[in-house]
């Protein structure tokens, strides 16, 4: 006796695709809570590590402490690097603090953070120091000479 093989085909009946939505978006909904509960706050002191001035960043300088927190959702606090807009801003560097060291050519690796905003959010620039939620990760950016501009990147769901 041959056994046969049933095909499971999609539905095409509007009641069951609106029961995948709504499981979907209850997912979505679920993950998007436990990523909150999961938050974690940090200042710059958090992803500190040792390197010398002028030494060359190799990936493997970073402490576990840090690399636990690639991929993490965090908040941390510091301030917009001037630049020439003020308004509408959807990518800027944040800074530890706003003194005179951070924003020159030679401020440490781990004094910065390139933030991106969600599409469709931006922020204007402040003088005061704000706090900026997201997924942190490290990745290198470098400049032409192929030297290490920032190590961090935060892609921030809200910032202010």
């Amino acid at each position: 006796m041959a056994q046969s093989t049933q095909t499971i085909r999609p539905s095409r009946h509007p009641l069951s695709l609106a029961l995948v939505m709504l499981l979907s978006a209850a997912v979505t909904l679920s993950a998007q809570q436990a990523a909150t509960l999961r938050l974690k706050t940090i200042t710059f002191d958090d992803v500190k590590f040792d390197i010398k001035k002028g030494q060359a960043f190799k990936r493997n300088m970073l402490p576990e402490t840090i690399e636990q927190l690639d991929g993490a959702l965090i908040k941390v606090r510091g301030y917009i690097l001037p630049s020439f807009k003020q308004e509408g801003i959807t990518q800027f560097i944040l800074v530890r603090d706003n003194k005179e060291c951070c924003f020159g050519p030679k401020a440490a690796l781990f004094d910065c953070m390139v933030v991106q905003m969600d599409a469709g959010k931006s922020i204007a620039y402040t003088v005061r120091p704000i706090a900026v939620e997201g997924i942190f990760t490290v990745r290198e950016y470098k400049g032409p000479d192929g030297s290490h501009l920032a190590i961090y990147h935060l892609k921030s769901r809200s910032a202010g």
